[in-house]
């Protein structure tokens, strides 16, 4: 039966359909996630011409039909203009809706999902260009905590034990002191947990810092490590329907006839090969230093950003400042969150090549709390 309903949305994806139409894909408060028709929106003389574009969130009319739902009326509340303005805040803006789009339900309300997206992006376009990075890594990471992923950023996951450089270290010491970074483990680790969780592939820093098999903090590793495993391993092994398929003996190959090819998966970690080729490609662990474990334990405070840009030397934010150019602690954190993202949902995202072209060239001085110009 034919019906109407309104909602407010705000597009996140749109596709040509047809000759004039546009394919819309919009997150709602009441109705979460909807794929919806703009009919004609693409005709310069057509009124929803310029409420069919990225982030622009409108009340809408919407009649529905038997497969896809059509636009009948749209008045625009929000279009976030200044994120067009800048490519930066652009690319930063699209990364978002890649975000909002891996945990977004249909048929749900989905108004926290809505008030946070809409409030990090009002923050990207109302800030100086400066603030971009650092305001879509605070943003990247509070949509995780949203999802229910968010990484564990105070204590190991492992160990349970808090991570902190110890206090009273010279400037030296706190700049060669490192922790782990572990996508699958969810979060922060010991930098002797990272050690043996990824053996072979990190190597300490200082060479006489070998480490102890027989340390007492580290006896429980091995077993939660292998109680993990167990259970990636029930997962894999799994039953998986299979489609029968009529074949002749004759016709098959000795490769096929063989059960050699039925090999279970090699390694102990074989199961990071199952991810995505974004994140397979690289170390799900990764070693963090003292700089940028106080930058993502900082993440959760709503306050950071406003912080970083009153002054250069805050109190608050002074720590992650004093080893490194802050442009670069930003990066390499923004890193770290995006592939524990695509590692958790499962997906690629597809704006991290934008993201690198936009933010990797940038200047450490062109990013300075206190340069506010854009480019």
């Amino acid at each position: 039966m034919s019906g109407t309903y309104k909602t407010v949305g705000i597009n996140l994806k749109g596709m040509p359909m047809g000759e004039s139409d546009r394919l819309l894909t919009v997150l709602t408060r009441e109705h979460g996630l909807i794929r919806v028709v703009a009919p004609g929106s693409r005709k310069h003389e057509s009124s929803l011409r310029g409420r069919s574009g990225l982030f622009v969130v409108n009340q809408l009319l919407i009649a529905k039909g038997r497969t896809l739902d059509k636009i009948i009326q749209a008045e625009g509340v929000e279009s976030f203009t200044g994120l067009s303005q800048d490519l930066r805040k652009l690319t930063a803006g699209q990364y978002l809706a890649e975000l909002a789009l891996c945990q977004a339900l249909s048929n749900q309300p989905q108004d926290e999902l809505f008030t946070q997206l809409s409030e990090s992006l009002r923050r990207i376009e109302q800030l100086p260009a400066s603030a971009t990075l650092p305001c879509l890594v605070q943003a990247t990471y509070q949509l995780l905590k949203l999802a229910g992923v968010a990484p564990q950023v105070h204590d190991c996951c492992v160990t349970q034990q808090p991570i902190a450089p110890p206090s009273g270290m010279s400037p030296e010491a706190r700049g060669e002191w490192r922790a782990g970074f572990h996508a699958a483990a969810g979060g922060v680790v010991c930098w002797e947990v990272l050690s043996r969780m990824e053996p072979g592939e990190i190597l300490s820093e200082n060479p006489q810092d070998s480490q102890n098999p027989h340390d007492p903090a580290l006896a429980s590793t091995t077993a939660v490590l292998e109680n993990r495993e167990s259970l990636n391993a029930a997962v894999r092994s799994k039953p998986k329907p299979i489609k029968k398929v009529k074949a002749s003996s004759d016709s098959m190959t000795p490769a096929a006839k063989s059960p050699a090819t039925l090999a279970e998966p090699e390694g102990r970690y074989a199961i990071a090969r199952s991810r995505p080729q974004s994140t397979a490609g690289s170390r799900l662990g990764t070693p963090i230093s003292a700089t940028e474990l106080a930058v993502l334990q900082r993440l959760g405070d709503s306050e950071l950003i406003a912080m970083w840009l009153q002054a250069d030397r805050s109190p608050v934010v002074a720590s992650p400042w004093d080893s490194h150019p802050p442009h670069e602690v930003w990066m390499r954190v923004e890193r770290l969150l995006r592939h524990y993202a695509q590692y958790h949902f499962d997906r690629p995202i597809q704006s991290a090549a934008l993201i690198e072209t936009c933010f990797a060239a940038v200047s450490p001085l062109s990013c300075s709390p206190t340069q506010d110009a854009t480019d």
